[in-house]
Protein backbone atom coordinates (compact mmCIF):
# COMPACT_ATOMS: atom_id res chain seq x y z
CA UNK A 1 0.00 0.00 0.00
CA UNK A 2 1.42 3.61 -0.47
CA UNK A 3 1.39 6.08 1.76
CA UNK A 4 -1.44 8.66 1.54
CA UNK A 5 0.09 12.04 1.47
CA UNK A 6 -0.81 13.97 4.48
CA UNK A 7 -1.79 17.73 4.91
CA UNK A 8 1.02 20.22 4.82
CA UNK A 9 0.77 21.10 8.36
CA UNK A 10 1.93 18.95 11.39
CA UNK A 11 -1.68 16.45 11.71
CA UNK A 12 -3.81 16.52 14.67
CA UNK A 13 -4.61 13.10 14.15
CA UNK A 14 -2.71 10.34 12.06
CA UNK A 15 -4.25 7.26 11.31
CA UNK A 16 -2.00 3.88 9.89
CA UNK A 17 -3.45 0.66 9.22
CA UNK A 18 -6.51 0.97 11.78
CA UNK A 19 -8.17 -2.80 11.75
CA UNK A 20 -11.47 -3.38 13.66
CA UNK A 21 -12.76 -7.05 14.28
CA UNK A 22 -16.44 -7.99 16.25
CA UNK A 23 -17.07 -11.04 17.71
CA UNK A 24 -20.91 -11.49 16.27
CA UNK A 25 -22.92 -14.66 16.34
CA UNK A 26 -22.57 -15.38 13.17
CA UNK A 27 -18.83 -15.05 12.69
CA UNK A 28 -15.59 -12.21 12.87
CA UNK A 29 -17.01 -9.02 11.54
CA UNK A 30 -14.31 -7.34 9.45
CA UNK A 31 -15.62 -3.89 9.88
CA UNK A 32 -12.37 -1.22 9.45
CA UNK A 33 -10.12 -2.74 6.79
CA UNK A 34 -6.65 -1.26 6.56
CA UNK A 35 -7.46 2.59 7.19
CA UNK A 36 -5.63 5.06 7.21
CA UNK A 37 -5.43 8.91 6.82
CA UNK A 38 -4.69 12.17 8.57
CA UNK A 39 -6.54 15.27 9.88
CA UNK A 40 -4.67 18.68 9.81
CA UNK A 41 -4.72 21.66 11.95
CA UNK A 42 -8.22 23.63 10.85
CA UNK A 43 -8.77 20.66 8.37
CA UNK A 44 -12.09 18.98 7.80
CA UNK A 45 -12.10 15.71 6.70
CA UNK A 46 -15.45 14.18 5.35
CA UNK A 47 -15.66 10.75 5.45
CA UNK A 48 -18.33 9.21 3.49
CA UNK A 49 -20.18 5.82 2.27
CA UNK A 50 -22.99 3.37 2.24
CA UNK A 51 -24.23 2.36 6.11
CA UNK A 52 -22.03 -0.44 7.34
CA UNK A 53 -19.20 0.85 5.63
CA UNK A 54 -17.33 1.30 9.00
CA UNK A 55 -17.38 5.15 8.80
CA UNK A 56 -18.57 5.41 12.70
CA UNK A 57 -17.04 2.27 13.97
CA UNK A 58 -13.42 3.27 13.01
CA UNK A 59 -13.79 6.62 15.04
CA UNK A 60 -15.73 5.35 18.23
CA UNK A 61 -12.55 2.13 18.25
CA UNK A 62 -10.11 4.77 17.98
CA UNK A 63 -11.76 6.54 21.22
CA UNK A 64 -11.84 3.43 23.16
CA UNK A 65 -15.93 3.30 22.72
CA UNK A 66 -15.97 -0.39 21.64
CA UNK A 67 -16.63 -3.45 24.11
CA UNK A 68 -13.18 -4.81 24.75
CA UNK A 69 -15.15 -8.18 25.16
CA UNK A 70 -16.31 -8.09 21.14
CA UNK A 71 -13.89 -6.02 19.90
CA UNK A 72 -10.45 -5.96 18.57
CA UNK A 73 -8.67 -3.30 17.29
CA UNK A 74 -5.43 -2.67 15.70
CA UNK A 75 -2.99 -0.36 14.20
CA UNK A 76 -2.34 3.42 14.89
CA UNK A 77 -4.48 5.99 15.76
CA UNK A 78 -1.74 9.35 16.94
CA UNK A 79 -3.80 12.21 18.64
CA UNK A 80 -1.43 15.22 19.02
CA UNK A 81 1.69 12.64 19.56
CA UNK A 82 -0.06 9.88 21.45
CA UNK A 83 -1.08 6.05 20.58
CA UNK A 84 -4.86 6.34 21.24
CA UNK A 85 -4.58 2.69 20.82
CA UNK A 86 -2.29 2.01 23.19
CA UNK A 87 -3.69 4.43 26.29
CA UNK A 88 -4.91 2.90 29.46
CA UNK A 89 -8.45 3.30 30.26
CA UNK A 90 -7.57 6.40 32.81
CA UNK A 91 -5.27 8.41 30.21
CA UNK A 92 -8.37 7.84 27.31
CA UNK A 93 -10.38 9.49 29.89
CA UNK A 94 -8.25 12.44 30.41
CA UNK A 95 -7.61 12.50 26.57
CA UNK A 96 -11.51 12.93 25.72
CA UNK A 97 -12.24 16.27 26.06
CA UNK A 98 -8.92 18.78 25.73
CA UNK A 99 -7.72 16.12 23.06
CA UNK A 100 -11.27 15.10 20.95
CA UNK A 101 -14.52 16.04 21.07
CA UNK A 102 -17.57 13.85 19.62
CA UNK A 103 -21.25 15.14 18.42
CA UNK A 104 -23.86 12.45 17.96
CA UNK A 105 -26.49 12.34 15.60
CA UNK A 106 -29.69 11.83 18.19
CA UNK A 107 -28.87 14.91 21.02
CA UNK A 108 -31.51 12.87 23.26
CA UNK A 109 -29.59 10.01 23.33
CA UNK A 110 -26.45 12.16 23.97
CA UNK A 111 -28.09 14.26 26.81
CA UNK A 112 -28.84 13.11 30.10
CA UNK A 113 -33.05 13.69 30.37
CA UNK A 114 -32.64 14.27 34.30
CA UNK A 115 -30.01 16.42 34.60
CA UNK A 116 -30.43 20.03 33.52
CA UNK A 117 -27.91 21.26 31.06
CA UNK A 118 -25.87 23.49 33.59
CA UNK A 119 -25.17 20.39 35.34
CA UNK A 120 -23.90 18.23 32.35
CA UNK A 121 -21.58 21.06 30.84
CA UNK A 122 -20.44 22.10 34.22
CA UNK A 123 -19.83 18.27 34.64
CA UNK A 124 -17.76 17.73 31.31
CA UNK A 125 -15.63 21.32 32.71
CA UNK A 126 -14.43 20.09 36.00
CA UNK A 127 -13.86 16.58 34.46
CA UNK A 128 -10.84 18.12 32.85
CA UNK A 129 -10.03 21.19 35.28
CA UNK A 130 -9.97 21.86 38.54
CA UNK A 131 -11.79 24.91 39.01
CA UNK A 132 -14.93 25.53 41.06
CA UNK A 133 -18.67 25.39 40.42
CA UNK A 134 -19.16 28.33 40.13
CA UNK A 135 -16.19 29.41 37.61
CA UNK A 136 -17.33 26.12 35.48
CA UNK A 137 -21.12 27.18 35.74
CA UNK A 138 -19.81 31.07 33.90
CA UNK A 139 -17.69 28.77 31.56
CA UNK A 140 -20.80 26.89 30.83
CA UNK A 141 -22.98 29.87 30.08
CA UNK A 142 -20.04 31.53 27.84
CA UNK A 143 -20.09 28.29 25.26
CA UNK A 144 -24.03 28.24 25.50
CA UNK A 145 -23.74 31.74 24.25
CA UNK A 146 -20.96 31.00 21.36
CA UNK A 147 -23.41 28.04 19.81
CA UNK A 148 -26.11 30.93 19.79
CA UNK A 149 -28.08 29.71 22.26
CA UNK A 150 -30.49 32.53 23.66
CA UNK A 151 -30.31 33.65 26.85
CA UNK A 152 -28.02 31.15 27.91
CA UNK A 153 -27.87 31.81 31.76
CA UNK A 154 -31.52 30.95 31.64
CA UNK A 155 -30.91 28.09 29.61
CA UNK A 156 -28.40 26.26 32.25
CA UNK A 157 -31.09 25.53 34.43
CA UNK A 158 -33.42 24.03 31.31
CA UNK A 159 -33.53 20.32 30.59
CA UNK A 160 -33.19 18.44 27.56
CA UNK A 161 -36.33 18.43 26.58
CA UNK A 162 -37.58 21.72 27.04
CA UNK A 163 -35.24 22.26 23.62
CA UNK A 164 -35.82 21.95 20.42
CA UNK A 165 -33.69 19.86 18.21
CA UNK A 166 -31.73 22.47 17.18
CA UNK A 167 -31.07 23.93 20.52
CA UNK A 168 -30.33 20.44 22.16
CA UNK A 169 -27.47 19.98 19.07
CA UNK A 170 -26.02 23.23 19.74
CA UNK A 171 -25.63 22.25 23.56
CA UNK A 172 -24.23 18.56 22.63
CA UNK A 173 -21.92 20.95 20.48
CA UNK A 174 -21.00 23.13 23.55
CA UNK A 175 -19.71 20.07 25.91
CA UNK A 176 -18.05 18.79 22.79
CA UNK A 177 -15.81 21.93 22.33
CA UNK A 178 -16.11 22.72 26.12
CA UNK A 179 -12.50 21.59 26.66
CA UNK A 180 -11.22 23.12 23.65
CA UNK A 181 -10.12 20.07 21.75
CA UNK A 182 -7.52 19.40 19.10
CA UNK A 183 -10.00 17.38 16.79
CA UNK A 184 -13.80 17.67 16.84
CA UNK A 185 -15.27 14.07 15.35
CA UNK A 186 -18.90 15.26 14.13
CA UNK A 187 -20.82 11.60 13.59
CA UNK A 188 -24.04 12.84 11.29
CA UNK A 189 -24.79 15.61 13.63
CA UNK A 190 -27.17 17.46 11.24
CA UNK A 191 -28.58 14.50 9.45
CA UNK A 192 -31.83 14.53 12.39
CA UNK A 193 -32.46 18.20 11.52
CA UNK A 194 -34.17 20.12 8.57
CA UNK A 195 -32.43 21.98 6.44
CA UNK A 196 -32.19 25.25 8.24
CA UNK A 197 -31.12 24.07 11.42
CA UNK A 198 -28.65 21.97 9.87
CA UNK A 199 -27.05 25.19 7.52
CA UNK A 200 -26.85 26.99 10.95
CA UNK A 201 -25.33 23.94 12.93
CA UNK A 202 -22.40 23.78 10.08
CA UNK A 203 -21.91 27.27 10.36
CA UNK A 204 -21.46 27.08 13.85
CA UNK A 205 -18.89 24.28 13.36
CA UNK A 206 -17.17 26.41 10.89
CA UNK A 207 -16.99 29.88 12.58
CA UNK A 208 -15.88 27.44 15.53
CA UNK A 209 -13.07 26.07 13.63
CA UNK A 210 -12.04 29.12 12.37
CA UNK A 211 -11.25 30.77 15.98
CA UNK A 212 -9.66 28.07 17.20
CA UNK A 213 -8.01 25.91 14.61
CA UNK A 214 -10.02 22.67 15.76
CA UNK A 215 -9.42 19.56 13.35
CA UNK A 216 -12.83 18.41 12.20
CA UNK A 217 -13.75 14.78 11.05
CA UNK A 218 -17.40 14.93 9.52
CA UNK A 219 -18.85 11.54 9.01
CA UNK A 220 -22.13 11.49 6.84
CA UNK A 221 -24.21 10.49 4.03
CA UNK A 222 -25.18 13.80 2.12
CA UNK A 223 -22.62 14.65 -0.30
CA UNK A 224 -24.15 18.41 -0.71
CA UNK A 225 -23.08 18.94 3.18
CA UNK A 226 -19.62 17.37 2.17
CA UNK A 227 -19.37 19.94 -1.23
CA UNK A 228 -20.11 22.65 0.95
CA UNK A 229 -18.14 22.26 3.87
CA UNK A 230 -14.78 19.65 3.33
CA UNK A 231 -11.39 20.32 2.34
CA UNK A 232 -10.86 16.52 1.48
CA UNK A 233 -13.19 13.77 1.21
CA UNK A 234 -12.59 9.66 2.40
CA UNK A 235 -14.75 7.32 0.40
CA UNK A 236 -15.03 4.24 2.38
CA UNK A 237 -16.58 0.78 0.96
CA UNK A 238 -16.77 -2.83 3.15
CA UNK A 239 -14.29 -1.10 5.92
CA UNK A 240 -11.97 0.25 3.51
CA UNK A 241 -10.59 3.68 1.92
CA UNK A 242 -11.45 3.56 -1.70
CA UNK A 243 -10.73 7.22 -2.50
CA UNK A 244 -8.86 9.81 -0.75
CA UNK A 245 -8.75 13.66 -2.10
CA UNK A 246 -9.46 17.00 -1.83
CA UNK A 247 -13.27 18.17 -1.88
CA UNK A 248 -12.91 19.46 -5.39
CA UNK A 249 -11.11 16.37 -7.12
CA UNK A 250 -13.26 13.73 -5.35
CA UNK A 251 -16.49 15.45 -6.18
CA UNK A 252 -15.91 16.58 -9.55
CA UNK A 253 -13.40 14.32 -10.89
CA UNK A 254 -13.72 11.08 -8.77
CA UNK A 255 -11.21 8.08 -10.18
CA UNK A 256 -13.29 5.49 -8.46
CA UNK A 257 -16.49 3.57 -10.18
CA UNK A 258 -17.67 3.10 -6.68
CA UNK A 259 -17.95 7.20 -6.04
CA UNK A 260 -18.54 7.78 -8.98
CA UNK A 261 -21.91 5.50 -8.33
CA UNK A 262 -22.61 7.44 -5.05
CA UNK A 263 -22.23 11.47 -7.42
CA UNK A 264 -24.98 9.29 -10.08
CA UNK A 265 -27.41 8.93 -7.42
CA UNK A 266 -27.74 12.34 -6.49
CA UNK A 267 -30.78 14.29 -8.48
CA UNK A 268 -29.88 16.45 -11.04
CA UNK A 269 -32.18 19.95 -10.30
CA UNK A 270 -30.87 21.01 -14.20
CA UNK A 271 -31.65 17.41 -15.52
CA UNK A 272 -34.52 17.67 -18.28
CA UNK A 273 -37.95 15.82 -17.69
CA UNK A 274 -38.54 12.57 -19.70
CA UNK A 275 -40.88 12.22 -22.11
CA UNK A 276 -43.85 11.94 -19.90
CA UNK A 277 -43.18 14.70 -17.96
CA UNK A 278 -41.62 13.09 -15.09
CA UNK A 279 -38.39 13.22 -13.78
CA UNK A 280 -35.64 11.24 -14.50
CA UNK A 281 -35.12 7.79 -12.24
CA UNK A 282 -31.80 8.37 -10.28
CA UNK A 283 -29.05 6.09 -11.16
CA UNK A 284 -27.70 3.47 -8.21
CA UNK A 285 -24.81 1.49 -7.33
CA UNK A 286 -26.14 -2.22 -8.07
CA UNK A 287 -26.40 -5.16 -5.86
CA UNK A 288 -26.15 -4.75 -1.98
CA UNK A 289 -22.40 -3.90 0.21
CA UNK A 290 -21.07 -7.31 1.39
CA UNK A 291 -21.83 -8.37 5.23
CA UNK A 292 -18.29 -7.43 7.25
CA UNK A 293 -18.85 -11.55 8.21
CA UNK A 294 -18.31 -12.68 4.61
CA UNK A 295 -16.19 -10.23 2.46
CA UNK A 296 -14.77 -11.22 -0.95
CA UNK A 297 -11.30 -12.34 -0.80
CA UNK A 298 -10.46 -9.78 -3.87
CA UNK A 299 -11.48 -6.31 -4.34
CA UNK A 300 -14.09 -5.47 -1.55
CA UNK A 301 -16.09 -3.76 -4.36
CA UNK A 302 -15.23 -6.68 -6.80
CA UNK A 303 -19.17 -7.80 -6.94
CA UNK A 304 -20.89 -4.66 -7.70
CA UNK A 305 -18.17 -3.06 -9.72
CA UNK A 306 -19.94 -2.05 -13.26
CA UNK A 307 -15.78 -2.54 -14.95
CA UNK A 308 -14.72 -5.57 -14.08
CA UNK A 309 -13.17 -7.59 -16.00
CA UNK A 310 -9.46 -7.98 -14.22
CA UNK A 311 -9.88 -11.75 -13.01
CA UNK A 312 -7.19 -10.81 -10.58
CA UNK A 313 -9.72 -7.99 -8.77
CA UNK A 314 -11.21 -11.17 -7.64
CA UNK A 315 -9.11 -13.10 -5.87
CA UNK A 316 -6.31 -10.55 -4.87
CA UNK A 317 -6.51 -7.25 -2.68
CA UNK A 318 -5.82 -4.20 -4.85
CA UNK A 319 -2.86 -1.91 -3.36
CA UNK A 320 -4.22 1.53 -2.73
CA UNK A 321 -2.00 3.66 -5.35
CA UNK A 322 -1.77 7.94 -5.11
CA UNK A 323 -3.07 9.37 -9.00
CA UNK A 324 -2.83 12.72 -9.84
CA UNK A 325 -1.19 15.48 -9.83
CA UNK A 326 -5.17 16.71 -8.95
CA UNK A 327 -6.07 20.33 -7.16
CA UNK A 328 -3.94 21.25 -4.64
CA UNK A 329 -6.16 21.57 -1.35
CA UNK A 330 -6.28 24.42 1.43
CA UNK A 331 -3.61 22.28 3.29
CA UNK A 332 -1.61 21.25 0.67
CA UNK A 333 -3.18 17.74 0.03
CA UNK A 334 -3.30 16.64 -3.25
CA UNK A 335 -3.96 13.16 -5.34
CA UNK A 336 -6.57 11.03 -5.16
CA UNK A 337 -6.73 7.07 -3.89
CA UNK A 338 -8.34 4.27 -5.33
CA UNK A 339 -8.54 0.76 -5.09
CA UNK A 340 -7.92 -0.69 -8.17
CA UNK A 341 -6.91 -0.33 -11.73
CA UNK A 342 -10.30 -0.82 -12.69
CA UNK A 343 -11.08 2.18 -11.74
CA UNK A 344 -8.85 4.04 -14.56
CA UNK A 345 -10.47 1.50 -17.14
CA UNK A 346 -13.41 3.21 -15.47
CA UNK A 347 -12.23 6.54 -16.62
CA UNK A 348 -10.45 5.56 -19.71
CA UNK A 349 -13.92 4.14 -20.84
CA UNK A 350 -15.60 7.45 -20.12
CA UNK A 351 -13.51 8.94 -21.85
CA UNK A 352 -13.62 7.45 -25.00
Amino acid sequence: MSAVPLPAADPVLEVEDLRVELRTPRGTAHVVNGLSYAVGQGETVAVVGESGSGKSVSVLAMLGLLPPRVATVTGRAVLQGEDLLTMSPERLRQVRGPGAGLVFQDPMTSLNPVLSIGKQLVEGIRAHDDVPKAVARRRAAELLGEVGLPEPDRALDRFPHELSGGMRQRVVIAIALANSPALLIADEATTALDVTVQAQIIDLVERLQADHGTGVIWITHDLGVVAGIADRVLVMYGGRCVEDGTADDVLERPAHPYTRGLLGSLPDLAAPLDPDGRVPDLATVPGLPPPPTDLPPGCVFWPRCPVRSDPRCETEQPPLVTVGPGTPGRHGHVGRVLEHRAATWYQEGTAR
